[in-house]
C-alpha cells in the first residue's frame, strides 16, 4: 500500500503494486509535484506513477491507456482515490483531446512512460514476446490488425524496412526474404515458430541477446504506430501543459529517445529547428516552449539496474513548459516515426 496522505492509503491498480515503475523516484521528482495540481499519467499500466501522484496530497490525475485491461485493472485505484482519479481508454496522443473534455485545462504535468508494460509481456496470450509461445498479437487496444497480419501480407521491402527502421536490424533483407518464402507455405499465426525461424535465420553469438529481439520489437511499434504516437504526444503535452507545468517522458530504446531529445531541442532553442515554427496566429514566431531543467537524460542506478534488468536501457528527459504560444506539429519530428516509403509519399 501507498500512503496517501491526504486521506488514508492509497492502492495501485489491481490491489498491491504489481510493477514498480523504473525511475519512479527521478521521474516523480521532475515532475515537481504540487498540493492540488492536475497531472496526467498518459501511460496508466499498472498504475504505479499514478498511485504515487495521489499520495500528494490534493493532487488529481487524469491516467490513459490504450489497453482496456489496464482500465478494467484501475478501477481499484479509482475506487480508492475518493474522486481524485478519473481513468480513460484513449492513447496519450488525444490527451489533449481528453483533458479539454473534462474541463481539466491547463495541467500541472504530463508523465509518459513509453513502449509495452511489464504485465503485457507476461501475458503470453498478448503475443508481444517469444519467451512463451503464445498468438502472434502483440495489439495493445486488442483492435485492428495485428502482427500476424503484418508477417503475412506485408511486402518483402515493407517487412524489410520495418525490420532495419524500428528494430535496428542489420540482417533485415534476410529476414523479409525468409518471411516471405516460409509464409507461403504455411502462415505465421504463432510467436515460437517465427521466433525459431528469426533464430536460424539472422546470424547471431552465444552472448548476443536472443536474435528475434530486436525483430519483435520492430513488429510491435509497426502493429501500435508507437512512434507516430509519441510525436503526437509530445505535441499534445505542449499545448495543455500551463506556464510552468512540466512534461517527463521515460524511454527504453534509442529510437523513442532520439525523437523524446530532438523534440525537446526544437521546442527549447537548442536544436537549430525551433526555428522552423509556423503557426498561423504566431507566424514567425520563435520562442521557446519549453525549458530544459539541466543536463539530459537522467539514467538509472546501478541499484536500481540490478534490480530491475529492464531499467538498463531507461532514459529520462524532462522539461518546463513556458509562456509561449506551442508550436506546430513539423513533418520533421513525424519523419522520425516514419518509413522512408511513408516519407516519401507525402
Amino acid at each position: 500500500m501507498i500512503s496517501d496522505r491526504g486521506g488514508g492509503p492509497v492502492p495501485a491498480a489491481g490491489g498491491l503494486v504489481r510493477h514498480r515503475p523504473v525511475l519512479r523516484e527521478e521521474a516523480l521528482a521532475a515532475l515537481d509535484l504540487r498540493e492540488g495540481g492536475t497531472y496526467l499519467d498518459g501511460t496508466f499500466g499498472a498504475g504505479g506513477y499514478t498511485a504515487d501522484m495521489l499520495a500528494h496530497e490534493g493532487t488529481r490525475v487524469i491516467g490513459l491507456d490504450r489497453d482496456p485491461g489496464a482500465i478494467t485493472e484501475g478501477a481499484a485505484l479509482v475506487a480508492a482515490s475518493t474522486g481524485r482519479l478519473i481513468l480513460r481508454l484513449a492513447r496519450f496522443g488525444a490527451m489533449d483531446d481528453e483533458a479539454s473534455a473534462l474541463g481539466a485545462l491547463p495541467l500541472d504535468g504530463v508523465v509518459l512512460d513509453i513502449g509495452v508494460s511489464s504485465m503485457q509481456i507476461d501475458e503470453a496470450q498478448r503475443g508481444f514476446s517469444f519467451r512463451k509461445d503464445g498468438p502472434l498479437d502483440m495489439r495493445m487496444e486488442r483492435r485492428g490488425d495485428s502482427a500476424a497480419d503484418l508477417v503475412n501480407t506485408a511486402d518483402e521491402q515493407t517487412l524489410a524496412d520495418i525490420f532495419f527502421h524500428y528494430g535496428e536490424e542489420r540482417a533485415s533483407r534476410r529476414l523479409a526474404r525468409a518471411i516471405v518464402h516460409d509464409r507461403g507455405i504455411m502462415p505465421f499465426t504463432r510467436t515460437k515458430p517465427l521466433a525459431d525461424m528469426i533464430a536460424r535465420v539472422v546470424p547471431h553469438g552465444p552472448r548476443d541477446i536472443h536474435p528475434a529481439t530486436r525483430a519483435f520489437q520492430a513488429l510491435r511499434i509497426a502493429v501500435n504506430d508507437e512512434l507516430g504516437e509519441l510525436v503526437r504526444g509530445l505535441a499534445a503535452a505542449e499545448r495543455i501543459l500551463r506556464p510552468g507545468g512540466r512534461l517527463a517522458v521515460v524511454t527504453f530504446h534509442s529510437l523513442e529517445d532520439r525523437i523524446v531529445k530532438r523534440f525537446l531541442a526544437a521546442r527549447s532553442g537548442r536544436g537549430g529547428e525551433a526555428r522552423s515554427r509556423h503557426m498561423p496566429a504566431e507566424l514567425g514566431s520563435t520562442s521557446p516552449t519549453f525549458a530544459l531543467d539541466s543536463r539530459q537524460p537522467t539514467t538509472p542506478s546501478v541499484a536500481e539496474c540490478e534490480t530491475n534488468p529492464r531499467a538498463r536501457s531507461a532514459k529520462l528527459r524532462f522539461a518546463t513548459r513556458t509562456d509561449a504560444p506551442p508550436f506546430a506539429l513539423e513533418d520533421r519530428l513525424l519523419d522520425l516515426a516514419r518509413l522512408p516509403a511513408a516519407q516519401n509519399r507525402r
